[in-house]
């Protein structure tokens, strides 16, 4: 565990042994803290960065691989990853420019205006600044069900290539950033390869539920601490996600119909200050709840207005 100074508190990366391998799973952040980290926890377990024989990514975000081009540079060892995680952590510019045309989109439909225009505006500047952060080194894709000890359990949601390596034999699951124990991992809202929307929150939702039937004895967390007997705290999560879509069903009842509208009422300032971030959480309801067929939408001048369902509104009606 690498301390975090923010809501996060620690950035987590593995290192597992079993039979003649030596797995590192997830690389933490690029950065002196992980690197020494990870050399004094080897170290303490009587190994060197020359005894680990693969690297396997639960998902592509930064935090999780930013140690990869280093280890594999002094130890050049396979990385495995998600099928869907290549695009992202190779930088595949057709990929990233189809990703902004994705938010620039959903942010006018969402009404969101000029915050929505400088967030795209901010996306399409970060796919030349962050060029650096371009893995180099060879990835695999993860084609099967089984690798090593490990079962492979996809967990999309928080990411759309999010997975998570179950060891059966000692009910262990490493799950990323599924399942953080002080706070709630954000659905964040994203495209498919084909620049289509995923319904993340549903994802999120099922990811858990395959978590909660595995009854894992411990959760290797991607932040925080280790999650000793889960369940109780999936099934918190899942209470409170219900308990977020029926507040989003009083906002809109209360006429705030847009996305943008309904994210600023329940958010207030926070709204400004993590846009991205509030804007994924609602459109990941709203999405949610249209699925469940409790809301419905009209595309007005460009912009989806969201209303509760007749249907539902009638069974409301008739409680009273």
């Amino acid at each position: 565990m690498i301390p975090e100074p923010s809501s996060l508190k620690s950035v987590n990366f593995y290192v597992v042994k079993q039979d003649q391998s030596l797995s590192l799973i997830d690389a933490g952040w690029n950065n002196e803290a992980c690197w020494n980290g990870l050399m004094d926890g080897l170290k303490r377990n009587g190994f060197t960065i020359k005894d680990i024989t693969e690297i396997l990514l639960t998902h592509h975000h930064i935090d999780h691989v930013g140690l990869v081009d280093r280890i594999t540079s002094v130890n050049p060892i396979p990385v495995y990853c998600h099928q869907d995680s290549i695009a992202r952590l190779k930088r595949d510019k057709n990929f990233l420019e189809m990703r902004v045309d994705f938010y620039s989109k959903l942010y006018r439909e969402m009404g969101c205006g000029e915050k929505g225009e400088h967030h795209t505006a901010y996306l399409k500047k970060a796919i030349e600044q962050n060029k650096k952060n371009m893995i180099q080194a060879n990835l695999i894709p993860i084609e099967d069900k089984q690798k090593g000890n490990f079962q492979i359990v996809e967990v999309p949601g928080h990411s759309p290539d999010q997975i998570a390596f179950y060891h059966e034999k000692q009910n262990w699951l490493f799950a990323g950033d599924l399942l953080i124990e002080h706070i709630s991992s954000n659905a964040l809202v994203e495209p498919d390869s084909y620049g289509i929307r995923l319904p993340t929150l549903s994802q999120q939702i099922a990811s858990l539920k395959k978590c909660l039937s595995l009854h894992a004895e411990l959760v290797f967390s991607g932040h925080g601490i280790l999650i000793e007997k889960p369940d109780s705290l999936i099934v918190k999560r899942l209470d409170r996600i219900e308990k977020k879509a029926e507040r989003v069903i009083q906002f809109i009842q209360s006429g705030y119909s847009t996305g943008s509208a309904i994210a600023e009422a329940y958010y207030k300032n926070t709204y400004y200050e993590q846009f991205s971030l509030v804007m994924s959480e609602i459109i990941g309801h709203l999405d949610y709840l249209e699925l469940q067929g409790k809301i419905e939408k009209e595309l007005v001048n460009g912009v989806w207005h969201y209303s509760v369902n007749s249907s539902r509104a009638k069974t409301e009606a008739a409680k009273f």
